[in-house]
């Protein structure tokens, strides 16, 4: 018998409608961040994951001036058991982080540490960790678990490091965290680093230099060496007594964002959280939920890999794309340039700009929003106006209050793994930008093989930061060895929160290090047009190893008006050279009778 074609199609009907089942959805496909991404499940047997991470530390432990770049990337679960931790040690341009959405999301029981590197006697002497950069920890809950070390290991969880090295919404737990590492041969030298978005064990000081610590909970904090500051942290110790200890405490940071973060949501698609800008913050961004701001899909980004050229990534920015830069050293002979308000470039694993021909590897439009979050900028051989500039120095520049550009973790370098030149590394001409932590370097030693004369006349470096735009803030600026001024800040309105720097170890003679008829350069220049400017923690350093003799005259030179005011201060010698006052020829000299004994002035005026 013939059946009606209107019967079969109500028929189908019907039967869709009583609920036949769909086909499944399928799993979102993960992106492809190429080969220098790693990413782990807790599915994967303990051993094969310590297996690859103890390789790549032995690979990167003492790779300083390498080109290889990494990150290992945590999906959310536990990694490690009391009986079988995982041990991570943490080596040069790795970074290691949760993609979580909370930082509880993903479990480490074991440890992430960094050690000191020992350079004598086979490895056992002259154990340091002045030179430990360029390392990033983010993103995760560590139990502390020492299982198999022995007594002096199983103490702490060591974060022994130097500048260019963030740790960032960690939970830690279970166990102490020593930011030096007291179980090698001395000295045991650490000289900087810094801490936001963290909710932190007891913390073990001990030999770092200078330390700025944001936006946190620390359950404790013991000694200092010469600059440690706190901002919005929630237990930091008090600065009374000045400095017996020195530490200087802001009750709360007066603007911040955090740092952008890749993570898994909860149907395993990748998504970017980009932190929305806050005023007056104190403690951890996630205690009661997700930080606050907004979420990209990572399909909304241009996923850049090291072969594509500055001209491939400005198409894609042009269409509307953010950027991820994946691991890799970039050359840009062209700038990379970021036009359009709220763009967001962010780089894994150290990922590194360097400047051809005498390009700005990165240009920023005057247009509010826009974060640059996890880059390195290095200058090349021919000379570059600047790195990085934010905004135009003569010409019309918009931006916001409520939403700066914001720089988290850009670190820049003139010199070390090749020669570098450049006029300014840091350049920033438009108003409302924050600084988030920022290394401006240009290298005191490097694989270029040169004495120190001749580093003097090839790695050029004249100003660090020069920073034009008003209302700009910086939570965290590392300057140093810049040939003339290091920082000058010409724009009003201006609040620094940590400023350390190393004048230059460099110049041939005196006549090399002269601002006129002024012996030397300060280490951190306020225009003399300034009218509101804050400082709160700075401290320049001296070590003129090439000629003992010179004179800086002050390492910090600021206009005599009410409105500007330097809250503990300090000047030290590291053995070499002599800085005759610490502020506007008031203080006295650091120099070779007091050698690490800091001058110290608690407030100017």
């Amino acid at each position: 018998m013939k059946i009606p074609r209107t019967f079969v199609l109500a028929l189908a009907t019907a039967v869709m409608a009583a609920g036949t089942p769909a086909a499944a959805t399928p799993p979102p496909t993960a992106p492809d961040l190429g080969p220098n991404v790693t990413v782990f499940d807790p599915s994967m047997p303990i051993g094969t994951i310590q297996a690859t991470l103890d390789a790549a530390h032995a690979a990167q432990a003492d790779n300083e001036m390498g080109t290889t770049r990494h990150a290992y990337l945590f999906k959310p679960g536990t990694y490690g058991t009391a009986e079988q931790p995982l041990q991570v040690k943490v080596g040069y341009y790795t970074e290691i982080a949760g993609l979580g959405a909370s930082p509880t999301d993903v479990v480490i029981n074991g440890k992430v540490e960094v050690y000191n590197r020992c350079l004598a006697d086979g490895g056992t002497g002259n154990c340091l960790a002045l030179v430990n950069f360029w390392r990033t920890l983010s993103n995760l809950s560590i139990n502390v678990n020492a299982t198999g070390q022995d007594g002096c290991r199983a103490s702490a969880n060591f974060w022994a490091v130097s500048q260019a090295v963030s740790l960032r919404r960690l939970n830690i737990g279970g166990g102490n965290l020593s930011l030096m590492d007291y179980c090698t041969a001395g000295p045991q030298y650490a000289s900087g680093g810094f801490i936001a978005d963290s909710k932190l064990p007891a913390v073990t000081n001990g030999s770092q230099q200078q330390w700025l610590t944001r936006d946190s909970e620390v359950a404790g904090w013991s000694n200092g060496v010469w600059n440690q500051v706190f901002s919005g942290v929630a237990g930091a110790p008090d600065e009374a007594g000045f400095p017996n200890p020195p530490y200087t405490t802001l009750d709360t940071t007066p603007v911040s964002r955090e740092k952008p973060y890749l993570y898994t949501d909860a149907q395993g698609r990748y998504q970017v959280r980009v932190p929305a800008a806050r005023k007056n913050t104190r403690g951890v961004s996630w205690a009661t939920g997700m930080t606050p701001g907004r979420t990209l899909p990572i399909t909304d980004f241009f996923v850049a890999r090291p072969s594509d050229s500055a001209q491939v990534i400005n198409r894609q920015l042009a269409r509307g794309k953010h950027l991820l830069l994946t691991p890799g050293v970039y050359d840009v002979a062209r700038g990379i340039e970021v036009k359009r308000p709220n763009t967001v470039v962010l780089g894994l694993g150290h990922a590194t700009l360097t400047a051809v021909h005498g390009s700005i590897p990165l240009d920023v439009a005057g247009v509010p929003g826009v974060v640059i979050a996890g880059v390195t900028i290095d200058a090349g051989l021919k000379k570059s106006p600047a790195l990085l500039r934010v905004g135009q120095r003569h010409g019309r520049n918009w931006s916001r209050a409520d939403d700066p550009t914001t720089l988290s973790d850009v670190y820049f370098r003139v010199g070390g793994p090749h020669v570098g030149k450049t006029d300014v590394a840091l350049e920033v001409n438009g108003d409302h930008v924050l600084i988030d932590h920022a290394w401006v370097w240009r290298a005191d030693h490097g694989v270029e093989g040169f004495t120190d004369t001749q580093r003097w006349n090839t790695n050029l470096g004249r100003y660090g930061a020069v920073i034009n735009g008003d209302h700009v803030t910086a939570t965290g600026l590392f300057v140093e060895h810049f040939q003339r001024y290091n920082t000058v800040w010409n724009g009003d309105h201006g609040t620094t929160i940590l400023y350390q720097n190393e004048l230059p170890y460099d110049p041939p003679a005196q006549a090399d290090w002269m601002n006129g008829d002024v012996e030397g350069w300060a280490g951190y220049k306020v225009g003399d047009r300034v009218k509101t400017h804050n400082l709160y923690g700075g401290g320049v350093y001296v070590f003129n190893q090439n000629n003992p003799r010179i004179h800086t005259e002050n390492g910090f030179e600021v206009p005599r008006t009410p409105g500007v005011r330097l809250h503990h201060i300090m000047t030290v010698n590291l053995s070499a050279g002599t800085i005759d006052h610490v502020v506007n020829g008031v203080g006295d000299a650091a120099d070779t009778t007091k050698v690490g004994v800091p001058v110290y002035i608690t407030d100017y005026p």
